[in-house]
């Protein structure tokens, strides 16, 4: 099911103009989203050149992954125990063998805190690394990286899998994602919806329709040469044809032509696919690529239902860890995984913890990120940070640093106010080497 919503009211010429291309197999959201994907400038000195987000929907408990009580009261610390890891002083649960053995990659962040308890609120906050206002829709981290950094002409800058809840926000739709709508299978070509070519079109039929289109194009600039849909349009079409007939963005979404030992690693799992989809996509151009893998509202049947949710997150990370590291491209990949919230440190009644947004976990790796450490802390029962808490602007602000983004850069809305991309968010100390 999409999550993202096209919510700033396109009208239905806008829409026609759109649908044009649409016909030819591409996708009807693909011209409308190239046509405004314009990306800005990076400073020179960032490390990271793309990022790679994992969002564990629905809030995963932390204190049965990567924040373990084990010297807490039964009702707490739960059936999981810890396990060491390859890096000193670092331990997780013991359902993450193969993440312990890759440790020194990545850094835990405890303690993360926030208020705000209700899944769309907390997703909001995790994904723009802002308090969310009913006044103002914050752009994602995402949209943000897309606008600041350019990417390839036949490469979406943006790319969410299958999709994502937070989109362009006061930044306009040129800014969301390109949503792929469906997830890879091992050993299953993958054609995503506005990349492939289907049903019999060829190229030498879409250069044919792409002319009809300029002539459409013209009538419509007529009517209403001030709209901000049609405006640049000449532009963004090139960019779609170059997509669609670019041989690098075909490749690089078909995770089917991956050597078939580097695919096994990964996993035959959809998330475990969508993983190495999100290496070819930054491997070949990509700024930043979402993954989302739900299920993790455990408020009944925990530990059963960890038992399958686990070892995937196991598998995933660390697989995608080392093939990019393999790749030479952990240096230059930000990457991150989280949730919404955490859970209650205590068990309930049925078996499984609710909504706790006062204690939770950041994983992050790549992009200058000092491996091997843990940053921050909760108490002795995980219900709170046991000093300073790590807020979700400061996540956001020490994520984007590390490509190379000022997070107290203003951005203005469509009525000229100015708007920091993360006002409140400050660099975690420690984090980066």
């Amino acid at each position: 099911m999409a999550l993202h919503k096209f919510c700033d009211g396109m009208k239905r010429r806008d829409f026609l103009k759109v649908g044009a291309i649409g016909g030819v197999g591409m996708g009807l959201g693909l011209s409308d989203y190239l046509r405004m994907a314009q990306a800005g400038e990076v400073k020179s000195g960032a490390k990271a050149k793309a990022a790679i987000y994992i969002r564990l929907g629905g809030g995963p408990t932390h204190m049965d992954t990567f924040d373990m009580k084990p010297e807490a009261p039964a009702e707490y610390r739960g059936d999981l125990k810890p396990i060491k890891t390859n890096a000193a002083g670092v331990e997780i649960c013991e359902k993450f063998p193969l993440l312990a053995k890759c440790a020194d990659k990545f850094a835990i962040l405890r303690g993360v805190s926030h208020t705000l308890a209700a899944h769309e609120l907390g997703t909001k906050y995790m994904l723009t690394g802002n308090r969310p206002l009913p006044s103002l829709e914050y752009p994602s981290l995402g949209s943000v990286v897309s606008k600041e950094l350019a990417a390839p002409p036949d490469m979406p800058p943006f790319v969410a899998v299958p999709n994502t809840p937070q989109g362009g926000g006061f930044l306009g739709l040129q800014y969301g994602a390109f949503s792929t709508n469906a997830q890879p299978k091992l050993g299953s070509p993958f054609n995503v919806r506005g990349i492939g070519l289907s049903g019999g079109v060829t190229l030498t039929e879409i250069d044919r329709r792409e002319k009809l289109l300029a002539k459409v194009d013209s009538t419509f600039r007529a009517v209403e040469s001030k709209s901000d849909v049609l405006s640049g349009l000449d532009e963004f079409s090139e960019q779609a044809y170059n997509m669609i007939s670019s041989k690098r963005a075909r490749e690089a979404f078909d995770v089917a032509r991956e050597d078939q030992k580097v695919a096994k690693r990964f996993g035959d799992g959809e998330m475990n696919q969508s993983a190495l989809l999100a290496v070819r996509l930054v491997e070949a151009g990509a700024r930043f690529v979402t993954l989302t893998t739900g299920s993790w509202d455990m408020h009944t049947d925990i530990y059963s239902r960890l038992d399958k949710s686990l070892p995937m997150v196991d598998q995933t990370l660390s697989a995608l860890l080392t093939t990019l590291e393999e790749r030479g491209l952990l240096e230059t990949t930000a990457v991150i995984m989280t949730g919404e919230f955490g859970r209650t440190p205590k068990i309930n009644q049925r078996g499984g913890r609710d909504h706790w947004p006062r204690a939770m976990f950041v994983v992050m790796a790549g992009g200058g990120v000092k491996g091997g450490q843990v940053i921050g802390a909760s108490d002795d029962k995980g219900q709170g940070p046991a000093n300073e808490a790590i807020t979700p602007d400061d996540v956001a602000a020490s994520f984007l640093s590390s490509l190379g983004i000022d997070t107290h850069k203003e951005y203005q809305t469509s009525s000229g106010r100015p708007i920091m991309i993360s006002r409140d968010g400050k660099v975690i100390p420690g984090l980066y080497a």
